[in-house]
């Protein structure tokens, strides 16, 4: 018999139909009934691909005693964090609150079921006393009868708790000149924390932190030459910089986070040398991780990495639709990691003599079993200029035996139990994602490799038809949704929806201009204008002003699993100010940053991409926009532009028979044969007629 979750569409709620126990989803109906029944509600969030969270669910949920005790004390109800952000924003503040430490999945959140405050909170809870933490079934006692006995003790509790949260987030907004001080506060941070043997953080576990990267990466474009301020100072993130990026990108695809059998990367390592993952692949990691490898066009395990990481994502996660699914899980047939790990004997047999002589060596079948001491999870754990050097090979043969050996074991891989998918198309992602592809094409057109064209090519397919979903199935009458998959559109878009599709958009019109895209883009903007901006203090809300109301409104500044809102907001509306010459984007944008500068302060490091938007701010990109006659005309002016363009240069090649709106940069007056404009922030350069002119310029030579 089933439960309420059945009729869901979220993969993780329907993971838990089959429970015993009485599972609502979040909404009214569930709201209401325990205040009718005067019960606390107890508030299980998750995601498909959380390992612990199948952990806690077989051990707990589908027992049929604890489900008991939960239906009798409770109004139980499950929340997929991936629809709901909003709520998981909400609840996981309030267990950092309560507990004074992170949360994480599963969250376990007790409220009250008249102001839906929490008054207790944990993440996991094992079914049996271990990992020093008690049983949940009594845990389930303990809080209900607290609820119970001390009623007026919650209340008290739950107004401190209400207080905190009204005023988390809410700092004044800085009056002061705005300079780049927490910028290098930042990088000196990151620095510090910076493991200098196996990259990343230091300890474990460890995480991909893109948006550090990222902001490591503009920095040193800045310092390169023409986006140099001219009070800027040459204090931190010129020398390290570079190096921090390269060691991180290399560390991670030789470990075991990178799929070394069929592509993409895992969430994240449960040991500082990247080796054991917890084994769930989620879209926005991959994201945030193809391009950083993708611009890597001289390291050839760079260019291996992104290659394989487009095969995965063309292969495995592209909806018919076109969207991109959300995630693959860690687990299969109730294991983590089974679907990845080998026995040393299996490879052997799977391959040629030769080729396992190889891959053993490559991939570190000939050292002790790295996964529960029984298998192995494929880490590079020596160069194949190292293997061809132990077995007196050449090279090329080496590398061609270890492309053998891998097609061998994908194929065998492929007949296991594949792990659980969840086939959510999620705007947010999907933008990441488009913006990311957009950014491959353009560093494919400086990749001299052969391939490079057609990888392109794929490239480009993938990002527009995955645009095309989203204006097709999340965008109506205006109104942007924040998922659709199988069912229709659902759940009123988030923050990071408008702002990541923005930023996406600006990506994808300097690969193919379009002036519906463009439109759209306005028609975001506009909507982060009107319906998420923080009238009073700047900055934007993570819900529209017309959200269902919740009892926190967040307005989150710091990064995390996913680059914030209002930094990637900041950022495109300063983007799309310049492009438009449309001065309220770069007020807004301004505001936000006014509004953050407390909590990137305070928090530097954190704000990784705010800092980016600051860094634009202070020292505003380069946009170019060339009007152009055809394909032939656009060609040419591209070969010129080929290696002039860097991360911080916009190029937009228009059509003259295009209609953007008159009065800005995008609309200047056509030259037959072509024009460039070039401009710095709101200084522009006088017209450029020719490709090798607007090179020059771009190189700092006389225009």
């Amino acid at each position: 018999m089933t439960n309420r979750l059945a009729a869901e569409t979220s993969p993780y709620l329907r993971q838990h139909a089959d429970n015993p126990v009485d599972w609502w989803p979040w909404s009214p109906e569930a709201l209401a009934d325990a205040r009718a029944q005067d019960k606390p509600i107890l508030l299980s969030i998750g995601y498909s691909a959380c390992h612990w969270c199948h952990v806690m669910a077989h051990e707990s949920f589908e027992d049929a005693a604890t489900a008991r005790l939960m239906n009798d004390l409770f109004v139980c109800v499950k929340v997929d964090r991936e629809e709901r952000p909003d709520l998981d924003k909400i609840y996981q503040l309030a267990h950092q609150a309560l507990t004074r430490r992170g949360g994480g999945w599963p969250l376990t959140v007790f409220l009250g079921a008249d102001d839906l405050t929490p008054f207790y909170a944990g993440t996991y809870f094992p079914k049996e006393a271990r990992y020093g933490m008690p049983p949940f079934s009594y845990v389930l006692q303990q809080v209900r009868g607290f609820w119970d006995q001390r009623r007026d003790d919650v209340r008290s509790q739950n107004a401190v708790l209400r207080e905190f949260l009204d005023d988390h987030g809410r700092s004044e907004a800085s009056t002061a000149t705005l300079t780049d001080a927490t910028i290098h506060a930042a990088v000196g941070q990151i620095g510090q924390s910076f493991d200098r043997v196996h990259g990343g953080h230091l300890g474990a576990p460890k995480f991909p932190h893109c948006a550090e990267l990222e902001l490591l990466l503009d920095l040193v474009a800045a310092k390169a030459g023409r986006h140099r301020a001219p009070d800027d100072e040459d204090r931190d993130a010129g020398a390290e910089g570079p190096m921090i990026v390269r060691l991180t990108l290399q560390r991670m695809a030789a470990g075991g986070i990178h799929d070394q059998i069929g592509g993409g990367f895992c969430r994240y390592s449960v040991d500082e040398r990247w080796e054991i993952p917890h084994f769930e692949k989620m879209l926005y990691d991959n994201a945030q991780l193809l391009p950083l490898y993708a611009a890597r066009v001289a390291d050839a395990d760079a260019v291996r990495a992104t290659r394989m990481l487009i095969d995965w994502l063309q292969r495995e996660m592209t909806a018919p639709s076109g969207g991109f699914y959300a995630a693959l899980d860690a687990d299969s047939e109730h294991e983590e990691g089974k679907f990845y790990v080998w026995r040393r004997d299996e490879v052997q047999a799977a391959l040629a003599a030769d080729e396992f002589a190889v891959a053993e060596r490559l991939w570190g079948f000939d050292r002790a079993a790295n996964f529960e001491h029984v298998a192995w999870n494929p880490i590079v754990a020596t160069s194949a200029t190292e293997v061809a050097d132990a077995l007196a090979l050449p090279l090329g043969e080496v590398e061609a035996r270890i492309e053998r050996a891998r097609t061998k074991l994908f194929a065998l891989r492929e007949t296991r139990v594949r792990p659980g998918l969840d086939d959510k198309i999620l705007t947010a992602w999907n933008a990441l994602m488009i913006g990311a592809l957009a950014r491959v094409a353009r560093s494919l057109d400086s990749d001299a490799r052969p391939d490079a064209a057609t990888l392109r090519q794929r490239v480009l397919a993938l990002a527009r038809s995955a645009l095309a979903c989203l204006r097709a199935q999340v965008w109506r009458e205006g109104r942007l949704f924040a998922k659709t998959g199988s069912d229709s559109a659902r759940f009123p878009a988030y923050l990071d929806d408008h702002a990541f599709l923005l930023e996406a958009i600006l990506e994808w019109l300097q690969c193919e201009w379009s002036d519906a895209y463009l439109g759209w883009a306005v028609a975001l903007a506009e909507a982060l204008l009107e319906r998420f901006e923080d009238a009073v203090h700047g900055g934007f809300f993570f819900t529209a002003h017309d959200h269902e109301t919740l009892i926190q409104r967040p307005k989150p500044w710091g990064d995390e699993a996913v680059p914030s809102g209002n930094g990637v907001a900041a950022r495109a509306l300063l983007r799309l100010g310049h492009l438009l010459g449309e001065t309220r984007y770069l007020d807004a944008a301004e505001r936000t940053l006014r509004a953050a500068h407390a909590p990137m302060q305070q928090m530097a490091q954190a704000c990784a991409t705010l800092q980016r938007a600051l860094h634009d701010f202070l020292d505003p990109r380069t946009h170019v926009v060339v009007s152009h006659d055809g394909a032939t005309e656009a060609q040419a002016w591209r070969e010129a532009l080929r290696g002039q363009s860097d991360r911080r240069t916009d190029v937009f090649l228009i059509p003259a028979d295009a209609a953007p709106a008159t009065g800005t940069l995008a609309a200047q007056k056509h030259i037959a044969g072509g024009v460039a404009y070039l401009c710095r922030g709101t200084h522009c350069e006088p017209p450029i007629g020719e490709p090798l002119r607007l090179a020059g310029a771009l190189a700092g030579a006389p225009a």
